[in-house]
């Protein structure tokens, strides 16, 4: 009789059974979730990851533009109508420096909205225009001058008009006395002794140019490359959730209305 512990056949029976090579279920489900945990990460890397921004220097150049070309009319038609205003013993002066002040407390979209009417090809100016052969002024760029010139003549008006008082009539008196014309008289006295109130008039003159957004928008539209000024700009960029070209852009207009505040001062 065999002894049972030396039995062959109880001995592979009691080997221990190979481990299946296949992992688990809790190990499968580890494993899935940490794969799915790093594709998560790289994704949030890729969204937090630094973007370059392609700045549209186009609505920046337009603005300068339109500024500088509003301001340039405005120091030519607005002195002479300054001095008038400062010098002219009318009684109809007041209503005039009143209906020039309009637009510092009119709001911008009805001014606007009468420019459009007036530009409209019915209207005053674009039927005129229209039979000059130059077409109709809205929503083009030398519509957006009109209205600009417009809206920012109180701006320069006021004080050359106030630096033109303050001279008063000795100066000219005296140099009418050494024979000089009204006109010589003008440029060579009145002129300079009036230089910070035009130099004021020119700086708010452009500021307020950059800076308008109602009346361009009401007479100019949105049109890229030609009425598409720097305001409008910044809002169409809200409108787009563009957010970093908007920033940009906000951030520039802040520095320089900071600019202009510090150099009025």
């Amino acid at each position: 009789m065999r002894n049972p512990a030396r039995d062959p056949r109880r001995c592979t029976l009691a080997q221990p059974l190979p481990r299946c090579p296949c992992p688990s279920p809790s190990r499968r489900e580890d494993a899935g979730a940490s794969q799915r945990g790093s594709r998560q990460r790289l994704k949030l890397l890729e969204k937090n990851a630094p973007t370059t921004v392609t700045f549209d220097w186009t609505p920046v150049w337009l603005t300068l533009k339109l500024a500088g070309l509003t301001t340039t009319l405005l120091l030519l038609l607005g002195t002479p109508l300054a001095w008038w205003l400062a010098r002219t013993p009318c009684r109809c002066r007041e209503w005039i420096g009143a209906l020039v002040a309009l637009p510092l407390v009119l709001p911008p979209t009805v001014l606007g909205f009468y420019l459009l009417l007036m530009l409209s090809p019915t209207g005053p100016i674009g039927a005129a225009s229209t039979a000059l052969g130059l077409g109709t002024l809205a929503f083009t760029f030398p519509g957006l001058v009109l209205g600009s010139v417009l809206y920012s003549l109180p701006f320069v008006v006021q004080p050359v008009r106030n630096a033109f008082e303050a001279t008063g009539s000795r100066p000219l008196e005296v140099a009418a006395s050494l024979r000089a014309s009204p006109l010589r008289s003008f440029f060579t006295v009145a002129l300079p002794l009036a230089r910070p109130g035009l130099l004021t008039g020119a700086v708010l003159g452009f500021a307020h140019t950059v800076g308008e957004f109602g009346v361009v928008l009401m007479i100019g539209g949105n049109i890229p490359g030609e009425t598409k000024v720097l305001s409008v700009a910044i809002y169409d960029q809200m409108e787009s959730m563009e957010w970093a070209q908007a920033h940009w852009m906000a951030g520039g207009m802040l520095v320089f209305s900071f600019l202009v505040v510090v150099a009025r001062a």
